[in-house]
């Protein structure tokens, strides 16, 4: 199954990650973004913070990825973002084979 979740960077340092978290889930649920329904936010701050954002279906997360400009605009500034495919992590039910 293809991979429900993307990785976001581009938006700016200085936004408290529970903001970048509401600015971001708002971008994403548009569909002229090419957005849906989403699952689960995860901000992960720092000097270059990312957000990893699950999507309730991975076509969302495939439309997404299609969009070639992504730009978060906050206030008068506009954010250009890079998003890419984020590895799934796997579940506790899912087996490791050698």
């Amino acid at each position: 199954m293809a991979g429900r979740t993307v990785r976001v960077q581009g938006f700016p340092a200085e936004l408290p990650p529970d903001r970048a978290a509401d600015k971001l889930t708002i971008h994403f649920l548009r569909s002229r973004n090419g957005g849906g329904d989403i699952a689960n936010v995860r901000v992960l701050p720092g000097s270059l913070p990312c957000a990893l954002i699950t999507f309730e279906a991975p076509e969302v997360a495939q439309r997404i990825l299609k969009v070639k400009n992504h730009v978060l605009a906050i206030g008068k500034t506009r954010y250009p973002l890079e998003v890419t495919p984020h590895a799934a992590e796997l579940s506790p039910n899912e087996v490791l084979r050698g």
